[in-house]
């Protein structure tokens, strides 16, 4: 009997054991599957902070270049101007759009890939996150130049140095580096020593041309002037850097040359805004190939030139790669006088347009004939005969050194009598040719833009020709045979600035890599000085500076 009691308590104790136990696991679980949900919101979060940090830095990259326009705007509104001029605004674009059925099961996929991406962009960015950079310290090996620099009103009579601090900018001169060690000397006034406060002063920090970078002026302008003179692509003047013993990245490189156009940005505008105020205007188009990160190919894009031919002023315009004719309108909406052009539709528009009287170009008329040489010889020869009497009388007025009024006397005796007869040719022989065959398409194109083709007569300062502007762009077409590409709508604009401040030293004869380095020296003291205007540092304003300094 005892021992069936003693069973039982047994068996009692081991069953509040086992609901014990059971409580207890139950306990764990709970804790568990909180932990696990706690990882499942902890990955999301991690996920969401990453996303949100990308879209951070996107807005701070816009923030940036609003900043530049909006220096650009409190300048124009409350600084120093001599004429008044209407105001392009920095801001427009317009992208066209394509219409395309889009399937549901090829939206599907489109959708699972952009998962896909995005998810290892993540990865990419929380792995990259966890190795930070190190700022590279400049090599010893290099030759340093010091310059001192005290505080204005101290010496050793009136004051102590404590101190000094050194900061290390690398310059560039032709075939060798050095590096630039600007020391600001610390003092400490003598007759405040004394004090429970001691008044330590020390020199100003120089304007540098990038905020914490090391990279000077001269080497900014020769990387530059390498790349969009000479056509040396970045990579290849690393590798030419890396010879001397100086080692670069390319993304070091890269943000330079963004910086670089960024800092250029409110001067660019400034051209622009010159250029448009102008009563003749040059206008051609050239291609420039982009990278499409969407399709993983290079796309063509188009950049539009605009020269003032009588400023010598040259400007170049991208708007996302768009040769559509809302860009021309959009560019030259503020614009009036005369306008040259090729026969290319999107200007004739123009022809109705107050306030502007659009000139052709010979040149292209004439490239029509001599390509269908082989086709009608007959025809294209006397064609390009007349041709060829124009360009004599502008021939015979270069070489008689005439004036703009002169010029225009010449052209109305002696070109205009030409203009007439063969206008009066191109009419009789425009029905007697088959029309798209080449010598029909150069009849055809010279015949519909020949009130363009004869204005250039009425005015001595108007060209005969575009020429001016195709010499602006040749660099251009240089460039594409070396750089192969620009990585996107960016950095395209931003090689826009550059080639419209390269355009512009080629225009008036300035060596562009002093320029730059003079005013990559000088742009920032400009930033809050509106009394200043920023037209001062346009090349042709300091051709005569850089001269003096060769």
């Amino acid at each position: 009997m005892t021992d069936t009691v003693n069973d039982k308590g047994l068996i009692l104790a081991l069953l509040e054991e086992r609901d014990r136990l059971y409580q207890h696991n139950a306990r764990l679980q709970n804790k568990l599957d909180e932990l696990e949900s706690a990882d499942v919101e902890i990955t999301s979060y991690k996920q969401t902070i990453e996303e949100q940090k990308l879209i951070i830095e996107k807005k701070e990259r816009k923030i940036g270049q609003l900043e530049y326009e909006l220096q650009y705007l409190r300048r124009k509104y409350f600084g120093k101007s001599s004429e008044k001029f209407i105001i392009p605004d920095p801001l427009q674009r317009k992208i066209d759009f394509e219409g395309f059925d889009i399937l549901p099961q090829e939206e599907a996929l489109a959708k699972e890939a952009q998962k896909q991406i995005i998810e290892y962009k993540i990865r990419r960015t929380i792995a990259k996150s966890n190795d930070k950079p190190v700022r590279r310290i400049l090599p010893d090996s290099l030759e340093r130049k010091e310059e001192r620099i005290r505080p204005s009103g101290v010496d050793e009579v009136n004051g102590k140095k404590i101190g000094e601090e050194i900061t290390e900018i690398l310059e560039h001169k032709p075939d060798e580096f050095y590096v630039r060690r600007i020391i600001r000397e610390k003092w400490v006034l003598k007759n405040k020593m004394l004090n429970a406060q001691k008044e330590v002063v020390i020199a100003p920090m120089p304007f540098l041309p990038i905020a914490k970078s090391f990279a000077g002026a001269s080497l900014l302008a020769e990387i530059l002037n390498n790349k969009y003179t000479y056509h040396i692509p970045f990579y290849r003047q690393l590798q030419m850097f890396k010879q001397t013993g100086l080692s670069l990245s390319a993304s070091t490189v890269n943000g330079w040359f963004s910086e670089s156009a960024d800092m250029l940005r409110p001067l660019y505008y400034r051209l622009k805004e010159m250029i448009l105020s102008t009563d003749y205007l040059q206008v051609d188009e050239t291609t420039i190939p982009i990278i499409n990160n969407e399709k993983h190919k290079t796309v063509k894009g188009y950049l539009w030139m605009v020269r003032a031919v009588m400023q010598n002023l040259v400007l170049f315009y991208y708007d996302h790669g768009s040769r559509a004719q809302s860009v021309a309108i959009g560019l030259l909406k503020d614009f009036h006088g005369a306008l040259q052009t090729d026969g290319y539709e999107a200007y004739s528009i123009y022809e109705n347009k107050k306030g502007v009287l659009p000139i052709g170009c010979w040149a292209h008329a004439r490239r029509y004939f001599e390509q269908a040489l082989e086709d009608d010889k007959a025809r294209a020869t006397y064609a390009l005969e007349q041709i060829a009497l124009l360009y004599d009388v502008e021939r015979q007025a270069d070489e008689k050194g005439l004036s703009y009024e002169e010029r225009a006397d010449l052209r109305s005796r002696l070109a205009y009598p030409v203009l007439v007869l063969f206008e009066k040719w191109l009419y009789r022989e425009y029905d007697q040719v088959l029309p798209k065959s080449r010598i029909g398409k150069a009849i055809s194109y010279t015949y519909k833009i020949f009130p363009r083709l004869t204005r250039y007569h009425l005015d001595g300062r108007y060209r005969i020709d575009n020429n001016l502007a195709e010499n602006a762009i040749r660099p251009i077409a240089l460039g594409r045979k070396n750089f192969l590409f620009c990585g996107n709508h960016d950095a395209a604009e931003q090689a826009a600035i550059i080639y419209s401040m390269m355009g512009c030293c080629k225009a008036c004869n300035v060596d562009p890599r002093m320029w730059m380095e003079y005013v990559f020296n000088h742009i920032h003291e400009y930033d809050n000085d509106y009394s200043k205007d920023l037209a001062e540092l346009l090349p042709h304003n300091l051709k005569n500076l850089i001269e003096e300094n060769i």
